[in-house]
């Protein structure tokens, strides 16, 4: 059977949460792109679990990390950090919490290995075959809900919003979201993934 690492209580989170490199950061907080990414990823659990959004400050609390994900107000305002974002803030994010949100990234990521594999596999066989990749009822289902999820919350007005003006762009961007996030899951997943919130490369 495998284990679930949301089941047990990790009681050295806070220590791995330290152990993250402190990566350049200026007085304004971290940069755009990471902003735009950790947001991202989020939107695209949200598009995998339909309770994806509670799960955020579920884990939150259950990983002691609720001083930084208190409610919903405060994860609400961190991610419209993102400038991408309809509702988005003149509001630094710190290196805390963008630490705090690849942790929660991961860990979720980690809960939904198994139809994480799936979907990327299906995606490919999909790409290789020259067929849509709603061909998939699960995938479909998936690339629906980011759609979905990313016009509504997302600013057409930004430019870099207007460059996924057709479904297959939105769901190129899907798919690459679902590989980023089934690299989470590895070993060596949480650090690999925040130190390429700062430097570009999975």
């Amino acid at each position: 059977m495998v284990s679930n690492p949301l089941e047990t209580h990790d009681s050295t989170l806070l220590l791995r949460q330290q152990q993250l490199p402190d990566m350049p950061v200026t007085h304004h907080g971290c940069s755009r792109r990471t902003r735009v990414q950790l947001d991202l990823m989020l939107l695209a659990i949200e598009a995998l679990d339909l309770s994806g959004s509670e799960k955020i400050l579920s884990l939150a609390r259950q990983l002691e990390l609720n001083s930084v994900l208190s409610d919903r107000v405060t994860v609400w305002r961190i991610r419209n950090t993102n400038p991408l974002r309809r509702a988005s803030r003149r509001r630094p994010l710190s290196q805390e919490e963008a630490k705090v949100l690849t942790i929660i990234i991961c860990y979720l990521a980690r809960s939904m290995t198994i139809p994480l594999r799936q979907l990327n596999k299906e995606a490919q066989q999909l790409r290789e075959q020259h067929l849509p990749l709603d061909k998939n009822p699960q995938l479909a289902f998936y690339l629906s809900r980011f759609r979905a999820h990313f016009r509504s919350r997302m600013n057409p007005r930004r430019s870099a919003v207007m460059v996924y003006d057709t479904d297959e762009k939105l769901d190129n961007l899907a798919v690459e979201l679902l590989e980023k996030l089934l690299f989470c899951t590895g070993t060596a997943g949480l650090t690999r993934f925040w130190v390429s919130l700062f430097d570009g490369e999975i």
